[in-house]
């Protein structure tokens, strides 16, 4: 199989290289996919570049980046009916503590990292479903029933915060969304009822307009650190705030009176180590949405497998309204 890998940290065209490796057997409880889309998350490129505080080399002597892909079962292991062959599968936690993810040709992963996808769900939606899908259903649904509740989404227009927007507006909730630049407009077109400048210095007061002055029930957070203060002035009593992100001030200072006063909790994803029956609930909304034609996965860009380098470049470059891909098999 062909595949890019890494050895050291570093700047992605420094250190990425495309190599031909064996294709593996899946073992046990395992099956082998082969791969025709890889997603390429920000997670992926902190990793590659060494950037996580107190990681000085990579855990494994040699890395295939990413955990998100969708393609077919080739082959399977011992324990997994021959059936599943054939079958499309998205992929979640491909490189999760694991050396081997999906920006190759194939990838061998345990069965139920490999779930079946809907027949009317394109491959490519499909490679987008592991990290943003999986993050926006739980953000948006993981406190249960959302209809006719208000919910706050800070960045509706990053890739999880459009498909927030999306599944929200599916759930029954009124949006309210912030974003800047062109991303007023993605946020605006994926549904939301209102569309905030999250750079206006008197936010919290505009969100509170839009809400008929009423405080929000959910606040869905791509940047904890720095919104906190807006979100706890504008977090209903016993309301949540579904922390996803804080990557430009990963050490916050939290209002605590306001925040106490509200009784309001503070929930922090990460989507890799969901329990299994949160996960199962995440994926049936994302399945049932997108089998409504409630949710669409746009795509910013594609890449070739020999150029995922540039592909990790433009996901560091931000401003995105959209996922960016990896094409494995062209």
């Amino acid at each position: 199989m062909k595949a890019i890998q890494y050895s050291r940290f570093g700047p992605a065209a420094d250190v990425l290289t495309l190599v031909d490796m064996p294709t593996p057997n899946p073992a046990t409880g395992e099956v082998l996919v082969e791969l025709t889309y890889s997603g390429v998350n920000p997670s992926d490129v902190k990793a590659r570049s060494g950037s996580r505080p107190g990681v000085t080399k990579p855990p494994f002597d040699q890395i295939i980046p990413h955990s998100d892909g969708a393609g077919r079962v080739v082959a399977v292991g011992d324990g997994i009916p021959e059936t599943k062959i054939g079958q499309r599968v998205w992929i979640w936690n491909g490189q999760w503590q694991r050396p081997f993810g999906t920006a190759a040709t194939h990838i061998c992963l345990p069965s139920d990292q490999a779930v079946p996808l809907p027949a009317s769900i394109s491959l490519e939606t499909g490679a987008i479903l592991g990290i943003p899908g999986l993050t926006a259903a739980h953000a948006v649904f993981g406190g249960g029933d959302i209809s006719d509740q208000t919910l706050l989404i800070q960045g509706g227009a990053g890739t999880v915060g459009l498909l927030a927007v999306q599944l929200a507006k599916w759930g029954g909730a009124k949006v309210i969304a912030t974003a800047r630049g062109k991303g007023l407009a993605a946020a605006e077109n994926a549904g939301a009822d209102v569309v905030l400048n999250y750079s206006d210095p008197d936010l919290a007061q505009h969100i509170l307009a839009a809400n008929a002055g009423a405080t929000v029930s959910r606040i869905i957070e791509v940047e904890f650190g720095l919104n906190v203060e807006t979100d706890a002035e504008v977090i209903a009593p016993n309301g949540t705030i579904a922390a996803y992100g804080s990557a430009l001030d990963m050490a916050p200072t939290l209002p605590f009176g306001p925040l106490l006063f509200k009784a309001a909790t503070i929930d922090i994803l990460l989507i890799y180590l969901l329990l299994p029956d949160q996960r199962a609930v995440a994926i049936k909304h994302l399945h049932d949405a997108l089998t409504a034609g409630a949710l669409t996965c746009p795509v910013a860009q594609s890449f070739q497998l020999a150029d995922t380098a540039h592909a990790h470049e433009a996901v560091e470059a931000g401003g995105r309204n959209g996922a960016v891909l990896v094409e494995v098999q062209a």
